[in-house]
């Protein structure tokens, strides 16, 4: 296991109660806490699209966090290594900017939110930064690229650096 303060290589620290996640140059892994669901991800195109940090109301909620880091993969590129039969979906309209609906898979031993789709970007997957194994990648590959709803964005968050702004996109 690398050094945390070497951003080049991986960082896979105690974060979830499998221990077996890992990364390589074009893929990594996404697992929930208590390590029932694993999935594998691309970490550049043309599989990943984009990773954004999003402060909508509904990303809040969803989180339990003031906002939510997020990235988005073409399906095909989303491997279940294990658990997908222990996803468990919600699935709502009320709340989402662009008023289609949207689908949230949860690990049901744990409640961990792998990731969503949604009926405005089909084919897509938009899973969370935070289930990723490799914790440096967050500081790489992974670091969000754009960010949205920032007139919803909390006052002591001054964003996170992103390249774009993109003003209430709505998934």
């Amino acid at each position: 296991m690398a050094s945390t303060s070497d951003k080049t290589k991986s960082y896979i620290p105690s974060n979830s109660l499998q221990q077996d996640g890992w990364s390589n140059d074009t893929e990594a892994t996404a697992t929930c806490f208590c390590g029932t669901v694993q999935l594998a991800l691309p970490t550049e195109s043309p599989g990943l699209v984009e990773v954004f940090v999003c402060n909508c109301s509904d990303c809040r909620k969803i989180t339990a966090s003031m906002f939510a880091s997020n990235i988005i993969v073409k399906d095909e590129y989303v491997k279940h290594l294990r658990g997908q039969e222990n996803l468990k979906t919600f699935s709502q309209s009320t709340t989402i900017g662009s008023g289609k609906n949207m689908t949230n898979w949860f690990c049901q031993t744990c409640g961990t939110l792998m990731y969503r789709t949604s009926e405005k970007i089909p084919n897509v997957k938009i899973l969370r930064l935070g289930t990723v194994d490799d914790f440096n990648l967050a500081e790489t590959k992974l670091r969000p690229k754009t960010e949205q709803f920032i007139e919803d964005r909390v006052s002591w968050f001054s964003g996170c650096g992103a390249e774009r702004v993109v003003e209430g996109m709505g998934y």
